[in-house]
């Protein structure tokens, strides 16, 4: 790690002026993934601006059931509001899935949403890497691959996106603050905050130099919505995901999906929202066939590796899952749920290598062991 300067923003202005002003200057927050970065050589900046003195830090409830998240609210009291837990469960649950309880205690909500990708050849100052250092090359796509995207890709990056709480967030319609280095505020939903790859995997989002997220707004859910984040990872705790899906779901009187939506985690660079699964599924009864049919018809465009193909099944059968657990909260059982979905039900391996994975199904929202 280089040396480096350190400055603590009196003000959001004083921030976005030391960041633009600096020579290679970044925000640090709870500093989480950016010093361990720092300590890889990965990212080398010249002068942290510290912006944990800023008034973005509460988390307000409105008369409307919307929710104003701070950038600044720690991942801990997040996960552990009572208006969080009890209204929208699935960012809890999804938060709780994440890290260690010490990281989280550190780690901020809009750090979380900027976290780095875990890709190892990105995070191997040896390897090339285009997000690293474009037009380098993805050693990835012929390197080891097990755990990164199999959608959404590029030939020029293969890298997923690491947040759990981001994929709860996409599933509901979240919409990110910013102010912009020049003052003032504008809104980006979440699913355009964050860029494909395509040719230039270096830029992740659309934040321009200087901007600065302020907090993240989460809508009412619809009404009657049950909703839930699930999760396969490796082992029961402090692991990423190698599949997740955050639903929602609300149910008519006839026992139809009113309304569904579905964001998965572990598959792409982007929290992915399933739109095509979910079109197939709204207004119609969550049959176990139909539920596996929308499963697939959203990998239709995959473009796997070798090693990761399993994950599109592994997908697809926890999206059926988590349906039909909801749909049942609701009061419903669909037709055809004889069999039971535990998210390995065709045969899936976690990478056809022994592993199984774990599968957190039933997570309450306490850190197994």
């Amino acid at each position: 790690m280089r040396p480096f300067a350190y400055e603590r923003a009196a003000d959001p202005g004083a921030a976005a002026t030391a960041v633009l002003d600096g020579t290679d200057a970044m925000f640090l927050a709870g500093g989480t993934n950016l010093v361990d970065l720092m300590k890889l050589g990965v990212v080398r900046p010249r002068t942290l601006v510290d912006v944990t003195g800023l008034p973005y830090d509460r988390i307000e409830h409105r008369a409307d059931g919307s929710v104003l998240i701070g950038a600044l609210v720690r991942n801990s009291d997040l996960s552990g509001d009572r208006g969080i837990r009890e209204r929208f469960p699935a960012v809890s649950q999804a938060v709780l899935a994440g890290a260690s309880g010490q990281l989280r205690s550190m780690a901020t909500t809009g750090g979380n949403l900027l976290q780095r990708t875990r890709c190892p050849y990105f995070q191997d100052v040896t390897k090339p890497c285009n997000k690293r250092e474009p037009g380098t090359g993805c050693s990835a796509i012929g390197g080891e691959h097990r755990d990164l995207a199999v959608i959404g890709t590029s030939a020029s990056c293969v890298a997923t996106n690491p947040s759990d709480m981001a994929v709860a967030m996409a599933a509901l319609d979240a919409v990110v603050r910013i102010r912009p280095a020049g003052g003032g505020e504008r809104a980006v939903p979440l699913s355009r905050f964050y860029l494909l790859p395509g040719d230039t995997p270096d830029r992740e989002t659309v934040l321009e130099p200087g901007d600065l997220v302020t907090g993240v707004e989460l809508p009412p859910p619809p009404d009657g919505a049950v909703m839930a984040y699930r999760k396969i990872r490796d082992r029961w705790s402090y692991a990423f995901a190698v599949v997740s899906v955050a639903a929602v779901v609300a149910m008519d009187a006839g026992g139809s999906l009113r309304e569904i939506r579905l964001a998965l985690g572990g598959v792409a660079p982007v929290p992915w929202r399933a739109r095509e699964a979910e079109g197939m599924l709204t207004g119609h009864r969550p049959t176990r066939t139909l539920l596996l049919a929308a499963g697939e018809a959203e990998f239709t465009a995959a473009r796997p590796l070798p090693r990761n193909e399993f994950k599109i099944e592994l997908a697809e059968d926890l999206i059926a899952a988590s349906v039909r657990d909801l749909t049942e909260r609701a009061g419903f059982t669909g037709d055809g749920f004889g069999e039971d979905f535990d998210g390995t039900s065709r045969g899936n391996s976690a990478g056809n290598d022994g592993n199984d994975g774990n599968f957190d199904g039933n997570f309450t929202g306490e850190e197994p062991g």
